[in-house]
């Protein structure tokens, strides 16, 4: 039975001077629509597997509406040794039994809360008053950017305002209602260690820069052939640009597509990898452009690699808004990788995480994007040896690795500095 008893400052946990601490990490959706998307292969799964390559003790604990067990599917296969504890929730409405068990089931000597989120950030937040125990915030989206941004403003009606407060699924029930991620945003310097992955999140909170980590022996384009690839997937006679993610309106295939449309080369077709898990999106668009779009649909994270392999060109159209600003596209790392020829606009930190070793047009515009691609395939031997170098640089800057190394060195900096220095105090009170 753990002991939930208030602990003094004394008490403040010491382990981590002999090991490395155990680390929580507070994901507050761990469904399919959430972290579960792509076999979990997104960020608070990155983060753990980054951790795990310093020697951290992982584990994670998040919410699902799906229930224990189902929200993953085959896991990445570093991301299978991360113990998982999912508790299973009959609505996003988080209720003080939810919490209670998330407390119960938390046992790091740090507490990770990925997203700024009441109901991620807000309950390590609640958790440290009794608990006494450090929080580091991960930061890889602006969530209030969904709606509105700095624009958004709650101003409801007396009948609205009771309506949302009193009935059962009312708008305020939601911890993460739009107006407590407003108010959230004023907490992120209780934080004791902030990380984000971009320069966008970082000028609005703060903190240090952990990019996305890759795979990189699972993406690996010598354990794959090209031509194989695209014989399995019914692609010999294409060529292929592919979009290895979910369709949305700010990712910007539509100007791709409307790109092909002024090309209007029959062999050349957009292959989309995946698609939307919150609404129809991608059937919209084929719909609209049936003669240029393969979807292959969602595919198993550990298959990824042999369908990126039968890609000629990688393509990242990210439009200029607050949303694609403060992401940090895992497609463009995928196919970097995987030394695939990159197109992607010039968008937050797109060219900086390229570096040279990729091709960039202005976002929303798809005469840029038509007049690159062909001139990528007119000089398709330039277009490949940008790629080897793209995997270089994942190699040195975005494996995992490299972002272990970069956890380890913020939270020893930040996190066990502290912890050592705090308990020095506490056993020598009068030493200088």
């Amino acid at each position: 039975m753990l002991d939930h008893r208030p602990k003094p400052a004394a008490e403040f946990p010491t382990e981590a001077l002999g090991r490395q601490p155990r680390i929580s990490i507070v994901v507050s959706d761990l469904s399919s629509q959430g972290a579960g998307r792509w076999g979990g292969a997104v960020r608070p799964f990155l983060l753990g597997q980054a951790l795990q390559t310093m020697g951290y003790p992982v584990e994670m604990v998040g919410f699902s509406t799906e229930g224990e067990g189902s929200r993953l599917g085959p896991a990445p296969s570093h991301a299978a040794e991360i113990s998982l504890h999912t508790i299973p929730i009959p609505s996003p409405y988080l209720g003080p039994r939810a919490i209670g068990q998330l407390f119960e089931r938390l046992s790091g000597d740090i507490i990770y809360a990925y997203k700024l989120k009441p109901s991620s950030f807000g309950l390590a937040l609640a958790y440290r008053l009794r608990h006494h125990r450090p929080v580091i915030l991960d930061i890889d989206d602006w969530e209030l950017s969904w709606h509105g941004g700095d624009r958004y403003r709650y101003r409801p009606s007396a009948q609205q305002l009771a309506r949302d407060v009193l009935k059962s699924n009312g708008a305020l029930r939601n911890l993460d209602h739009p107006l407590y991620l407003q108010w959230i945003e004023r907490l992120v310097a209780q934080a004791d260690l902030v990380t984000t992955h971009n320069s966008f999140l970082q000028q609005r909170f703060g903190g240090t820069i952990i990019p996305n980590g890759k795979d990189t022996e699972l993406f690996n384009p010598d354990r794959y052939s090209p031509d194989a690839s695209r014989a399995a997937y019914g692609l010999a006679d294409y060529r292929v640009l592919m979009f290895p993610g979910a369709p949305r309106p700010y990712k910007g295939v539509e100007d791709l597509l409307t790109a092909m449309d002024i090309l209007d080369e029959p062999d050349l077709k957009l292959v989309i990898v995946g698609g939307s898990p919150y609404d129809d999106y991608d059937r919209t668009l084929l719909d609209r452009w049936p003669q240029h779009i393969i979807h292959l649909g969602k595919q198993p994270y550990a298959d990824m690699p042999k369908v990126i392999a039968a890609a000629h060109l990688i393509v990242v159209p990210q439009r200029q808004t607050p949303a694609a600003q403060a992401q940090f596209p895992l497609k463009l790392t995928d196919g970097m990788a995987m030394a695939k020829p990159i197109l992607a606009t010039r968008v937050g930190d797109i060219p900086t995480i390229l570096n040279g070793c990729g091709y960039l047009v202005d976002a929303d515009a798809p005469e840029q994007l038509a007049a690159q691609i062909t001139a990528i395939f007119a000089n398709y031997d330039q277009a490949l040896e940008l790629g080897r170098r793209a995997r270089d640089r994942t190699l040195t800057h975005y494996s995992l690795a490299a972002m272990g190394t970069a956890l380890h060195q913020a939270i020893q900096q930040n996190i066990v500095a502290k912890m050592h220095w705090r308990n020095h105090v506490l056993e020598h009170p009068t030493s200088p």
